[in-house]
């Protein structure tokens, strides 16, 4: 019985999932309206589903635990069907702060709280440069190259460093061929 009830609670993960694989290829407006279409009435199935289950499961057993986690995170979960820029999980942000969470006794030897400030900062700096297909390196050298010449209070020539910026050279980008 419970193992029968768990892969219904996982069968409509999967769906949901599926139908995100498909989805992925879609510009954000088009993947909103698929997910309003097609994920969530899987969704409001699945809410109905997790309230149905919870009477009649044992409220301390793993499975009992997992419907009251769901259905407490609820909100969280269907916050992806709002935008469809946003990701159904938070699988790719978990591994952009991986290699820090491995190296976080490491962090131990910042010795002063501006050292730690620092290094978060490159780190953001780092992981946003990946998350936007730019070399890490390129890019740092290209905003230490610039960032000495721009005046720092003109939002407009700030604007043009960010990682998301359309006027960064190609050298950046990790697709280009570096020299």
């Amino acid at each position: 019985q419970t193992s029968s009830t768990a892969k219904e609670g996982l069968d409509y993960c999967n769906q949901l999932f599926h139908l995100e694989q498909k989805f992925k290829d879609m510009d954000a407006d088009e993947r909103y309206k698929m997910r309003l279409e097609q994920s969530k009435p899987v969704l409001d199935n699945f809410g109905s589903w997790l309230k149905a289950k919870k009477r009649q499961v044992l409220p301390k057993s793993a499975l009992g635990k997992a419907i009251d986690y769901s259905i407490k995170q609820w909100e969280k979960l269907c916050t992806f069907l709002l935008d469809g820029r946003l990701e159904i999980s938070n699988n790719r942000a978990e591994r952009a702060i991986k290699p820090f969470v491995i190296g976080r006794k490491n962090f131990l030897f910042s010795n002063t709280p501006k050292g730690a400030a620092a290094s978060a900062i490159i780190y953001s700096v780092i992981e946003t440069a990946k998350a936007n297909q730019l070399s890490p390196f390129h890019y740092l050298t290209y905003l230490l190259e610039k960032l000495p010449n721009i005046n720092l209070d003109d939002a407009t020539q700030l604007d043009a460093l960010l990682p998301w910026s359309s006027t960064l050279p190609e050298s950046c980008k990790v697709a280009s061929k570096h020299g």
